[in-house]
């Protein structure tokens, strides 16, 4: 079994970012929010026998929805996980669950199977987000934390560069076509790849990461003592301040975030009236600019530290929601305009996500329950999301316009960085 620090079991485990990173791109972010609204704009969709004039609202409520389940049981999971030894199971199952979701989105195909898309959104949604909470409760137990910063920066370097080839890969497929009709199909064949893609290249992850490093045994009530050990953490987590203060920090800034990787390719489309291929394009600019970001911020952290270095990023951030509200249809070379803007939110985008998982595995006590830990990161994020999907989608059927929905998330940025600007210096954080 590797040890932790060993650079053979930080690049296996980095490189899960490479296998589920074409998620977040193709399936988040790019392919299926561009098909999705190709299929419903300006038309009515049936679910759940109710009928919804805004499918971008439903959209929406569809990630709030799926966000709520993973928030409710990450800590359940991870503290059971924790207990048992089991967590590479937990990551197997989660990913296993995300994949086959993604390769059934193939079967929505018109206005009568969009039940099928949201279903898949929701279950794909739960499959990615539960992996990640054991995915990033590794990264204590692979590297030792003066590698943490670099370590995390490598899984979204990874992540990155591997989502942009199979998007490129995709839109190769897609854009050769010439009908319409045709290219909604290749858009359909792309979320099959997406699927083959995550699950097989999770398999060199699974190979390395070690199970049960603790050798725990589990007992017949092994699940009542999932719960008591997550009791426990809740209640050391409040002997922590900075850590919980930083929880704080992450929770507000992870609103506006999450959000807008999720409904940015949505805004282009309905708000802006940009067209697929420069959404593509703006995108891939995204991602290609995030690799960037991800080291530039990271050298940023190792020198000023890392607290200085989030504070940057949120600045940025705030600069971006605002230049999006600024931003309308009739603006001569919008399109430029938002290509510009896709290069500013890619330059902190990767830096926000490598550097605030670091900096909270740095923040943690010297545990056996890094799981049940990260569970809590993972459902302040995830509540997060709830919130900051819903605030989107409901200011939409308020308003029936996206800028005040983008406005509104520089307020949570803005609370995110008074709190950061609080925080007090540990051993490893500064």
């Amino acid at each position: 079994m590797l040890k932790i620090g060993d650079k053979k079991l930080i690049n296996a485990w980095a490189f899960y970012d490479w296998a589920n990173s074409v998620y977040s791109l193709v399936i988040s972010t790019a392919v299926f929010p561009l098909f999705y609204s190709a299929i419903t704009d300006g038309k009515t969709v049936s679910f759940l026998g109710m009928k919804w004039d805004y499918p971008d609202t439903l959209y929406s409520y569809a990630l709030s929805f799926s966000f709520l389940i993973v928030a409710f049981m990450s800590p359940i999971l991870s503290a059971i996980a924790d207990y048992t030894g089991n967590k590479l199971k937990f990551m197997k199952f989660f990913c296993w669950l995300g994949g086959i979701s993604v390769m059934s989105m193939f079967f929505f195909k018109d206005l009568n199977t969009a039940w099928i898309g949201i279903i898949c959104t929701v279950l794909a949604s739960i499959g990615f987000w539960s992996s990640i909470v054991f995915y990033n409760s590794y990264l204590p137990e692979v590297a030792h934390p003066h590698q943490q910063d670099k370590a995390s920066a490598k899984g979204f370097i990874y992540g990155y560069v591997g989502s942009v080839i199979l998007l490129v890969a995709s839109l190769a497929m897609i854009m050769s076509q010439s009908d319409d009709a045709v290219k909604l199909t290749m858009m359909r064949y792309s979320f099959v790849m997406v699927g083959l893609w995550w699950i097989g290249f999770a398999q060199i992850t699974f190979k390395k990461l070690p199970n049960n490093i603790h050798n725990r045994k589990p007992e017949k009530d092994y699940i009542w003592k999932g719960f008591k050990e997550l009791k426990k953490v809740w209640i050391e987590l409040k002997n922590y301040p900075t850590l919980r203060n930083f929880l704080v920090a992450f929770f507000l800034l992870s609103v506006g975030v999450q959000t807008i990787i999720l409904l940015a390719t949505i805004f282009g489309k309905s708000e802006l009236g940009l067209d697929t291929m420069n959404l593509i394009i703006t995108v891939l600019l995204i991602q290609i600019v995030a690799i960037f970001g991800a080291k530039i911020f990271t050298n940023i952290s190792e020198k000023y530290g890392n607290f200085k270095a989030l504070k940057i990023t949120v600045l940025i951030w705030i600069l971006v929601c605002f230049s999006a509200f600024m931003l309308e249809k009739n603006l001569p070379n919008v399109d430029i305009y938002f290509y510009c803007l896709g290069g500013l939110l890619g330059l902190v985008l990767g830096a926000i996500q490598s550097l605030t998982r670091s900096t909270y595995s740095k923040l943690l006590p010297k545990t056996h329950d890094n799981a049940t830990f990260f569970s809590f990161y993972d459902v302040t994020e995830k509540i997060a999301i709830v919130l900051g999907t819903f605030v989107f989608g409901f200011l939409i059927y308020l308003t029936e316009s996206m800028q005040w929905s983008v406005l509104s998330l520089a307020l949570f940025f803005v609370a995110s960085f008074i709190v950061l600007s609080r925080l007090k210096k540990t051993e490893h954080v500064y």
